[in-house]
């Protein structure tokens, strides 16, 4: 007599983990899917026959039945780069918590308002809710309007200005900027300028608007010759400083729009033989992992990058189930804002306040 051969894990099916169980398949599936009141003796015997056969669930066949991917889409560009690799890990981690997949799809330029094909390939897909990480670029938003916004599953925006009809999670990049001119202003520094990112990025214009407006709540004017464009690289912060200190020698200290700009911008104050911090003051912004161990310290702006990719997904998640239970399709604008740190180093020391005859703070 031949002894029943014991399915392998691969081909376990519900009726066999049932079988060894000695309950109906029916509660079975109640186990899994944590579905229901079960007798915790009666759980107990499924879970021991779960891992005693090796039963791992039907993810395609559960999906069918509840119409539910359990997959986000994440539309993101450059994540070779710090910050928006930190905004993914933040995503990938929070979407691991509660069980969904993640399908990534990577645009190769920032500034590509054609995402026709995209668009099809995720309605196509089906996927739960979609977490538009790529920032917001030139007119790369053009394509919102609000009949593809009625085709879309629950969406989640990140990195752009505020829409009606939008949901979106944002680093409060304006009041960061502003922390950073005010934190320079307490050092004794007077004639601050700027190295801001592209213009074209709604990031870099809310910091470029951040330091204007602390200048000016100061009393102080932020002329368009203290502000040079870079392009969030190195060699931009080299090229902007140069140019910053050409137009306006009397600098006192550089708001940066981002560490890498830093990273180039000391250099080249180094190179000209402006001493860093005595002369020049530097605050960047990101705080990116290097930027503890530049020359010297810099001190910058955190961006918690990776709660703010949690918190995209907490929201899309509770978008998904709002969907689901209540039919709501897509929500009035909802509007995340995530703090920033500062994180203070030896680049921005306190300059020494020499007062003038009448009392006066020097210009």
């Amino acid at each position: 007599m031949t002894s029943r051969r014991r399915p392998t894990s691969l081909h376990v099916r519900l009726q066999d983990v049932a079988r060894l169980a000695g309950v109906s398949t029916k509660t079975v599936s109640r186990v899994v899917n944590n579905q229901g009141e079960i007798k915790p003796t009666t759980r107990e015997r499924v879970q021991s026959a779960i891992e005693q056969l090796g039963y791992r669930p039907n993810v395609l066949a559960r999906s069918l039945v509840s119409r539910r991917s359990n997959t986000l889409a994440v539309v993101a560009w450059g994540i070779d780069y710090f910050g928006p690799s930190q905004t993914v890990v933040g995503i990938e981690q929070q979407s691991d918590e509660f069980g969904y997949s993640l399908f990534l799809n990577l645009v190769a330029r920032p500034d590509d308002a054609n995402v026709d094909r995209l668009l099809d390939e995720l309605i196509t897909r089906r996927v739960d809710g979609i977490i538009w990480a790529a920032p917001e670029v030139a007119d790369n938003r053009s394509w919102l309007n609000p009949h593809i916004l009625t085709q879309l599953p629950p969406t989640v925006f990140l990195a752009m200005a505020p829409r009606p009809d939008l949901t979106i999670v944002a680093v409060e990049n304006r009041a960061g900027a502003e922390q950073a001119v005010e934190h320079l202003l307490a050092q004794g520094r007077r004639r601050i300028g700027q190295i801001s990112g592209p213009l074209a990025w709604w990031e870099a214009r809310e910091r470029s608007t951040g330091w204007q407006n602390a200048l000016e709540r100061a009393g102080l004017r932020a002329e368009p010759a203290m502000s040079v464009e870079g392009n969030w690289s190195a060699a931009s912060g080299d090229r902007a400083l140069r140019t910053l200190l050409a137009q306006q020698p009397g600098l006192d200290a550089i708001f940066v729009g981002s560490d890498q700009m830093a990273l180039g911008a000391l250099g080249a104050a180094h190179s000209l033989g402006r001493r860093v911090p005595d002369d020049l003051a530097f605050v960047g912004f990101d705080d990116i992992p290097e930027s503890a161990f530049f020359w010297p310290p810099l001190t910058t702006m955190r961006q918690p990058l990776v709660e703010a990719g949690r918190i995209a997904v907490r929201t899309v998640h509770q978008m998904i189930a709002d969907r689901w239970h209540y039919g709501i399709a897509q929500p009035a604008m909802t509007l995340s804002l995530v703090k920033t740190e500062l994180v203070v180093r030896a680049s921005s020391q306190s300059k020494a306040l020499v007062a003038e005859p009448n009392g006066a703070m020097p210009a």
